[in-house]
Order: structure tokens, then C-alpha cells, then sequence
């Protein structure tokens, strides 16, 4: 790991900067100021594995009452409208959550798999034109595909959700500020979730939005404002880490050539696993502390903000030793990129599944591959960390002969 020279050491979630590379100043701030406070933008973080685990488990005393965003215009009493149950404590959080019943649990789950492996093939079928590839692409292409289907928005319109669930998540460089492209996406996004939840009111399907109409809490139906929170949380919230995940293992097992030999050949699922661990797409969420407090020596007042990063917490040589060594015989059960206590991520099991099906099947046609990093482009958000674009020529694998 590089040394930092004194005016790198700044934690900024907006900054491109460390989009590019969190973990020096990760690595610092763990060991330097476990508690770590940036004036300008008015929050503190914890960025060590035994402060950020205890944090995630304690909604009562890190509340998520103001959202998880540290945006202006995302934190405040506001924030249940976007992020619905992403902004509630229990016991409000676990009502909602319970309304999903049985979807995203493992049987569930599993009953997808043979629908996951159709779409990523479908996905998939342009690498066999030879060419580039862009894999950044198809990676967030196939979880996007997957919840749409699952809410029930058609094949024709999931490339142009997709592409506005980007634009939402975009941050311009050094500035906390929304800028007019991003509002402008959301406010798509929310027509087309009104039309779709209308639609749906008329002519109920087998899909979850459907569900969710007929749902009731407290004897009471959801609002349409609630269903189409609930719709950018599962479309967006619930889909877009996991495509950058794909991408963070592609990454890297092109930079380590031994990773991605054997992530090709058999080992997808320790090579998500491990990249879950070792560069999360979930770097960053904000908490509101709900009263007065001392943590490393330092008394905090009820309101302050918090700003958790499982993404280091990851990284932490007191949980994980040689955590800056990508390994795929690690023992990664204590990883946290799907968080902790009762905001553990609704939807890992599906996430675990996509990954593994994704890099399997891409390990069926692909032998070998390279990037152009030159060409490569990655997301600028103050949450995720991924890639938007992942030039690729492939080595594909020939093809079985017909049977005879």
C-alpha cells in the first residue's frame, strides 16, 4: 500500500479522488483517527471492524431516522420518501420488511436460478460476435434484468431504468449537491413507477409490485408514495451494488492473472466472496446519532452524523490478516458488505446467487481475457464503488461440438 502524503489524508465521500482508491486513507484513518471527522461536510466516521459491526447491529442508538445519504437534499425526516424502510428504525423497519413475506429468502431464491442463468446468457450472447466487450455493462445489465422482472417492468424498458438508476447515483467531483441530470432521473423514475403501479391496480399480475398493492399494514393498504419508494429501493438499492461487484471481480482478476485463471475455471463463488470482501461496491452509510455519546475519547451529540464504512471495516488487519491480499481461500464469513443486525442487506441471498451464476456462466464461454484501463471508466458515487465501463477482448472457449 502507498504512503500518503499530509493533504491526501482527507475522507471525502464525493471526491473522485477516493473513488479511485479509498483504502490508504481507509488504512490511515484506522489507525490514526478511528473516529474520523470532516468539518465541511458536518460528520463523523468510523472506518474499524469492532466499531462499525457494534454500529450496524444498534439501531437505537445509530438511528437511520434521516436516511443513509448524506446529501443535503437525502438526509432529513423526507428521507423515507426515497429510501422507505432504508430510513426507518425498528419497529416500523421490520413491519415493512415483513411485507415481502417469503420473497428473497433462500427458497425463494433458489427457485430463480434457472431464470438468472436464461438472462445472463441472453446477456452474455454478444461476446460470442468476438470484439470488445464492455463487461461493466452486461455485469449490471443481468441483476437489473433479474429485479425487473421480478417487479414486474417489461424487457423494453429495463435498459432506460438502468441507465436513470445511474444517473441518480452520480455525484459531480468535491460537491454534495445533486445536479439537475440526477434530479431529472429521478423524476422519470417516479412517473414511470406511478404509470406502472396504476397499470397494476387495473390489471393485477404475478409479479411483486402486484403483491405489494394488495399488501396491508395495520389493516391498511400501501400509498402510491410508498409503493413507489418501495420500487426505487428493490429497482435501484436492490440491484446496483451487485453489478459492481461483478465488475470489482473482473477487475481484479485481471490484475491478478492467478484469480482470474481460477475464478474462469471453478472458483466463481470464492471470487465474489472474496471481492465482497476485499473491494465492496457498498463503501458508505450514514447513521444519525440518537443521543449524546463518547466514542475514542470524543463526546458527540445527540444529531451528530455518522458516516459507517463496512467497505474498511473489510480491510481491517485485527479481523482479516493480510487483508490487503485479494484471497480466494480466505475464510470470508465475517465480511460485512451485506451489512449487519436488522438492516442486513433483504436481498443477499439473491446477490450471493447472481454473483456466483454470473461469473460461472461467463467461465463457460471465457478462457482468458484483458482490459483496456485506458478506456475503463468508473462510478462516481459517495456510496458505491465500481466501474460504469470495462472494455474487454476475451479468449473465448471453443465451442461443444454437437452431439452425435
Amino acid at each position: 500500500m502507498r504512503n500518503l502524503a499530509p493533504g491526501e489524508l482527507v475522507y471525502d465521500p464525493f471526491s473522485y479522488r477516493i473513488h479511485e482508491d479509498p483504502y490508504p486513507v481507509f488504512a490511515w484513518m484506522r489507525e490514526h483517527a478511528p473516529l474520523y471527522h470532516n468539518a465541511e461536510r458536518d460528520f463523523w466516521a468510523l472506518s474499524r471492524y469492532e466499531d462499525v459491526l457494534p454500529a450496524l447491529r444498534n439501531p437505537g442508538l445509530f438511528s437511520s431516522r434521516n436516511g443513509i445519504s448524506l446529501e443535503p437534499d437525502l438526509w432529513g425526516q423526507a428521507a423515507v420518501k426515497t429510501s422507505f424502510f432504508l430510513a426507518m428504525d425498528p419497529p416500523d423497519h421490520g413491519a415493512m420488511r415483513r411485507l415481502l413475506g417469503n420473497t428473497f429468502k433462500p427458497r425463494w431464491v433458489a427457485a430463480l436460478e434457472p431464470r438468472i442463468r436464461e438472462l445472463t446468457r441472453a446477456r452474455l450472447a454478444p461476446a460470442r460476435d468476438g470484439g470488445v466487450f464492455d463487461f461493466a455493462d452486461f455485469a449490471a445489465a443481468v441483476p437489473n434484468d433479474v429485479m425487473c422482472e421480478v417487479v414486474g417492468i417489461p424487457a423494453a424498458d429495463r435498459d432506460r431504468i438502468r441507465a436513470d438508476n445511474d444517473l441518480l447515483n452520480h455525484c459531480e467531483d468535491g460537491t454534495d449537491e445533486r445536479s439537475g441530470e440526477t434530479i431529472g432521473a429521478g423524476l422519470r423514475l417516479a412517473v414511470y413507477y406511478v404509470n406502472l403501479i396504476a397499470q397494476r391496480r387495473r390489471r393485477p399480475g404475478d409479479d411483486l409490485t402486484s403483491m405489494m398493492i394488495e399488501a396491508r399494514v395495520g389493516g391498511r393498504p400501501l400509498t402510491d408514495s410508498q409503493l413507489v419508494a418501495f420500487l426505487f429501493l428493490l429497482v435501484s438499492a436492490g440491484n446496483d451494488s451487485t453489478g459492481k461487484l461483478i465488475g470489482n471481480a473482473w477487475y481484479h482478476g485481471w490484475r491478478l492473472p492467478d484469480v482470474g485463471r481460477a475464478g474462469l475455471n471453478g472458483r466463481a463463488p470464492d471470487w465474489g466472496a472474496e471481492t465482497l470482501r476485499y473491494d465492496s461496491p457498498s463503501q458508505m452509510t450514514g447513521r444519525t446519532l440518537t443521543e449524546d455519546s463518547v466514542i475514542h475519547g470524543v463526546r458527540l451529540a445527540e444529531g451528530a452524523r455518522i458516516a459507517l464504512l463496512p467497505a474498511s471495516a473489510n480491510r481491517d488487519g485485527r479481523v482479516f490478516p493480510e487483508p490487503d491480499t485479494f484471497d480466494l481461500d480466505r475464510d470470508t464469513s465475517r465480511h460485512i458488505a451485506f451489512g449487519h443486525g436488522p438492516h442486513f442487506c433483504l436481498g443477499a441471498a439473491l446477490a450471493q446467487l447472481e454473483i456466483a451464476v454470473v461469473l460461472q456462466e461467463v467461465g463457460a464461454v471465457v478462457s482468458d481475457y484483458d482490459l483496456d484501463l485506458s478506456a475503463a471508466r468508473r462510478v462516481h458515487s459517495p456510496h458505491q464503488r465500481g466501474f460504469a465501463s470495462l472494455p474487454s477482448e476475451l479468449t473465448l472457449r471453443p465451442k461443444p461440438s454437437p452431439a452425435v
